[in-house]
C-alpha cells in the first residue's frame, strides 16, 4: 500500500467517523424568564437577577443558553453594563485558579 493512502478497511467501524451523522432529537425551546414574569424594564440595581444572566467569570450569557428573547436580552445587556460602571458586578473574576 502507498504512503498517504487509506484502505477501505481502516474508515469502516470506527466510531469516530466524520461521516456518519447522528440522529438529532428536536431540542425544547427555552421561554424568556422575562416575558413569562411580564417584565417590561430590567433594573441595574438588582444584582441578583443581573449575576443568573452572567457566566461565572463575569460575561453576559448569551441567548441561546439563557432562553431570552432578543428584547429582553438587549435590556439584560444594557442593564448589566451599567451596574458594571458602577461596581455593582464586576466586570472579571479577580482570579482564574
Amino acid at each position: 500500500m502507498a504512503r498517504g493512502t487509506r484502505d477501505s478497511k481502516d474508515t469502516k467501524g470506527k466510531k469516530g467517523d466524520k461521516r456518519e451523522k447522528r440522529e438529532k432529537r428536536p431540542l425544547r425551546k427555552k421561554k424568556c424568564k422575562f416575558c413569562l414574569d411580564r417584565v417590561t424594564f430590567l433594573d441595574y440595581k438588582d444584582e441578583r437577577r443581573l449575576r443568573r444572566f452572567m457566566t461565572d467569570r463575569g460575561k453576559i450569557a448569551p441567548r441561546r443558553i439563557t432562553g431570552t428573547c432578543a428584547k429582553h436580552q438587549r435590556m439584560l445587556a444594557m442593564a448589566v453594563k451599567r451596574a458594571r460602571l458602577i461596581a455593582l458586578v464586576p466586570y472579571v473574576r479577580e482570579y482564574y485558579r
